[in-house]
């Protein structure tokens, strides 16, 4: 599956969060989104990109924009690494993968050469119409939030 293009309509989800809320892509139009996907939970590249995050957050709401990260973890899941590192924003449950797949955020990984199929960290910005504005297809943990701020504070208006 390839990621959406730039312009593109962002594909639609319903997701439950840590707190067992759903989360519809379509109750945040008319604000910036921005959705980030990560392979899991409290690991160390995970962890820093989340804290990134975290430690942008205030800024990153001052722009407009909401933050979601998703990843195949389960609720308690969720709930535990939100809890420990303090996270303010919504981390969703995509067990079966089926959002990361849509946003082109599922593929082929290799680790140790071993072949697998997993998570591709990956960050999108959805804008208040709901279209694709930005993607990082690559994403490098440490520091990200500070370029997705920069991003937002460039073109969020």
């Amino acid at each position: 599956m390839t990621m959406p293009a730039l312009t593109a309509e962002a594909p639609p989800f319903e997701l439950k969060n840590q707190d067992g809320e759903v989360v519809r892509l379509r109750d945040l139009k008319g604000g910036w989104v921005v959705l980030y996907f990560y392979p899991k939970d409290d690991t160390s590249g995970c962890t820093r990109e989340a804290c990134s995050f975290r430690d942008n957050h205030d800024a990153i709401r001052a722009t407009g924009a909401t933050v979601l990260g998703i990843s195949g973890d389960t609720e308690a899941s969720h709930r535990k690494f939100a809890a420990k590192h303090n996270l303010p924003f919504q981390l969703l449950v995509d067990d079966d993968h089926a959002v990361a797949r849509a946003y082109g955020a599922w593929g082929m990984k290799s680790m140790y050469g071993r072949q697998y199929e997993g998570v591709l960290r990956s960050t999108f910005i959805i804008d208040p119409a709901g279209r694709i504005a930005a993607v990082w297809p690559k994403v490098k943990p440490a520091g990200h939030g500070d370029e997705v701020l920069a991003w937002l504070r460039e073109h969020a208006r």
